[in-house]
């Protein structure tokens, strides 16, 4: 069965920037995911440039993609462009927020 798009952002919503209790694909961090045979490659960004938490996300991000069946390469790239907003993140992400 081939991996899919949603399988990954499936996993991704089990990774938390751990200064924000909400999701990384709710929040709007994830750019792209693309799924080229086993390989998996997602493009990303942070809240913040200068964010410490940047290897920790980075390999949270690569070890959930890879407990998903088929998949045995996981590349992300972190992207500063374009940068991240508020705007970007979900309505339920805003409204858990506040915002």
């Amino acid at each position: 069965m081939p991996i899919t798009k949603k399988q990954i952002l499936d996993k991704l919503k089990q990774c938390y920037d751990p200064e924000i209790p909400i999701n990384i694909v709710d929040l709007g961090l994830v750019y792209d995911v693309k799924i080229h045979e086993s390989n998996v490659y997602i493009k990303m960004t942070l809240t913040s440039i200068g964010c410490p938490l940047y290897g920790v996300i980075s390999e949270d991000v690569k070890n959930k993609v890879k407990t998903i069946k088929g998949v045995k390469n996981v590349e992300v790239e972190i992207v500063w462009d374009p940068p991240w907003t508020p705007d970007k993140m979900s309505k339920t992400a805003r409204a858990k927020l506040g915002i």
